[in-house]
């Protein structure tokens, strides 16, 4: 019995160890990740307005990239 209980201390020990790791972004990473293309507003503007036009078009609303109005007509 004492056996078994030391084999199951020492699973939970070792599996509490296991997760204690860092799995995160690495600074010599981050070049690699932070490409232009992910910035917000870095789209072109014909990417811009296709992203409205379907955007309204389900929504039935327009404005908040900047421009007054909404679908219910305040402004």
């Amino acid at each position: 019995m004492k056996r078994r209980m030391g084999f199951v201390v020492a699973l939970t020990v070792l599996g509490a160890l296991t997760g204690c790791q860092n799995l995160g972004v690495q600074p010599w990473e981050r070049d690699l990740l932070a490409k232009p293309v992910m910035t917000p507003g870095a789209a072109d503007g014909l990417d811009d307005a296709l992203d409205d036009h379907i955007y309204f078009s389900k929504e039935a609303s327009s404005g908040g990239r900047g421009f007054g109005g909404g679908g219910c007509g305040c402004n």
